[in-house]
């Protein structure tokens, strides 16, 4: 007979509804509560807010035996055993740390409703990816309420795609444990009972302190992370010097050393997890006096990013050289396959910055059209099917929605097409406009030349009413944080990035931290002095990773 355990689930988004509806699996009961009221509607009906493939079969079956129930009441986790922690931990909007909002929001819950079972202790278990010392700050602050409770950090390796299945049959399992035995017992003994099922199986459970949990998820990640940006940094050479890719990552990959995982080349990683992480990670070890052993991550930061540039420009060379008034199809919005999830996505990245060029852009998706049609009204976004999901709107910035932040961990990255199916439906609509496919960095993209126009005037939002030969130019580039603007506020207020002079106009360079303030006269004398020139800002309008922003160059007219 299963052992019954007692269990809430603090947090529903994308780890918290997977785990909580995969604890039933193995003969618990569970609570899963959650702020957002509609999520938790949906959950309850056995509706999957985001696209998990497995998911809503298991939340059926789950809520069909009676032992699974979502609710927004937190006092409903009154009597239950253990509290699992599976909130996000989202990148701080003005730097690279990883905000703990939720997660202290969490600890307060479970202080201020929980009770102690007749057995023993409650055991407080946390999941989220937090920075190395949260485990130990969170006990911390238990021990000091009135609540008997033991912490135990149980870090996930979950993949998008894969999140069922890396839940109910992990490679392995990490108890982080406190330093004092006999309470490091209790929280083993309580854990042990959860996963019986899985242990039974011969998985591997490795006993850790609290910091050495803490330090695994991101320590993965961040070594997944350098393994794509050293392929994607081959690449480079490759191209360089006509070398195959390809053919030199199998031949490394057969070393078993190394092993060919994580070693396709293509246009980088995205989504929720390794992008953030490893930017936290950073900020954690300059807190903690340590920054020179990460220095490399921004490196990998920024071959990652690099490869979104790239293939903007690859495109725009294969188009002669100039976007403007050229259809541009993109099949593949998501950051992986198997997945809605769009978060820092490489291609949505690449496609709004072709859009931002003057393309006229038609992408799909068979999972992310959906979302991406609201997200970014500006691109035409077609079912895979061929069904027109909108018509592009005029005059609408590409603006980037979050949805609540998740953990999972990078597949490797897609190399065209649309996740890999129904890429021959998609094509009925794409080809209509398209009359070559070029498969160019892992994004499929159909060119086709129309006559060349300047349409980047006429989407400029708020544009002053005459603009006259003034350049016009869509300065975009991802700046490493999901949630802050690219680009420079109002005239008067302050440029987030470090501005620099690029063909005539000015540009954002990519990398530097939302703490590098300049003023906008500190750019304008710096395009003086590398031009001889006066480059005057006459409007910039922020929206979110984009700014549509005029330059005074009047030896220099045209659009790119």
């Amino acid at each position: 007979m299963l052992p019954h355990v007692r269990i809430s689930v603090i947090g529903c988004g994308y780890l918290g509804a997977v785990h909580a509806a995969c604890m039933v699996g193995l003969g618990h009961d569970v609570v899963g509560l959650d702020v957002d009221a509609v999520k938790v509607e949906q959950l309850g009906r056995g509706v999957a807010p985001f696209h998990e493939p497995g998911l809503e079969e298991v939340l059926t079956e789950a809520l069909a035996s009676g032992r699974l129930t979502f609710t927004t009441d937190p006092s409903a986790i009154a009597g239950c055993d253990l509290h699992f922690i599976a909130v996000g931990t989202p990148q701080q909007a003005k730097s690279y740390a990883a905000d703990m909002t939720y997660v202290w929001s969490a600890v307060d819950t479970v202080l201020q409703h929980a009770t102690v079972p007749e057995e023993g202790p409650a055991v407080i278990v946390g999941k989220s990816t937090v920075p190395v010392g949260t485990a130990q700050a969170i006990a911390d602050r238990v021990a000091g309420a009135d609540l008997d409770a033991v912490v135990v950090w149980n870090p996930e390796f979950l993949r998008e795609g894969f999140a069922v299945q890396d839940t109910t049959a992990p490679d392995r399992i990490v108890y982080g444990l406190p330093e004092d035995r006999e309470r490091g017992e209790l929280g083993r003994a309580a854990l042990d009972r959860v996963y019986a099922p899985i242990l039974e199986r011969g998985t591997p459970r490795l006993l850790v302190n609290y910091p050495t949990a803490e330090l695994v998820k991101v320590a993965a990640n961040s070594f997944l992370a350098t393994k794509i940006s050293f392929i994607n940094s081959m690449a480079e050479l490759c191209d360089a010097t006509g070398g195959d890719v390809a053919r030199l990552a199998d031949a490394i990959g057969h070393d078993e050393r190394i092993g060919r995982k994580f070693l396709r080349a293509g246009i980088g990683f995205g989504g929720g997890c390794l992008p953030k992480d490893i930017r936290a990670f950073m900020a954690r070890a300059g807190e903690l006096g340590v920054d020179q052993s990460l220095t490399f991550l921004r490196e990998v930061d920024s071959i990652n990013l690099r490869r979104r540039d790239h293939a903007v420009e690859l495109a725009t060379e294969m188009a002669g050289g100039r976007l403007v008034g050229v259809k541009v199809a993109v099949l593949g919005l998501t950051f992986k396959p198997d997945s809605d999830d769009v978060r820092d996505s490489p291609a949505l990245d690449i496609a709004g910055r072709l859009w931002g060029r003057g393309a006229t852009v038609v992408a799909t998706d068979p999972a992310g059209a959906a979302p991406v049609r609201a997200m970014r009204p500006a691109l035409h976004v077609v079912d895979p099917d061929g069904t027109p999901l909108r018509r592009p709107t005029a005059h609408q910035p590409i603006d980037e929605h979050e949805r609540d932040p998740a953990t999972e961990e990078m597949g490797d990255p897609r190399v065209g097409g649309v996740n890999g199916r129904d890429q021959h439906a998609a094509r009925s609509e794409l080809g209509e406009i398209a009359q070559v496919f070029v498969l160019a960095l892992g994004v499929l993209v159909a060119v086709a030349q129309e006559e060349r126009q300047s349409v980047l005037a006429d989407r400029l939002l708020d544009a002053p009413g005459d603009i006259g030969e003034e350049r016009v130019r869509r300065v975009e580039r991802d700046i490493g944080d999901e949630s802050a603007a690219a680009g420079l506020e109002l005239p008067g207020g302050a440029v987030r990035y470090e501005a620099q002079l690029g063909d005539g106009g000015l540009d954002l360079a990519p990398g530097h931290r939302p703490d590098e303030i300049g003023t906008v006269e500190h750019v304008r004398d710096r395009a003086d002095r590398n031009t001889g020139e006066r480059s005057d800002i006459l409007h910039a309008r922020v929206a979110h990773r984009s700014a549509l922003i005029p330059i005074a160059s009047p030896s220099r007219v045209d659009s790119r």
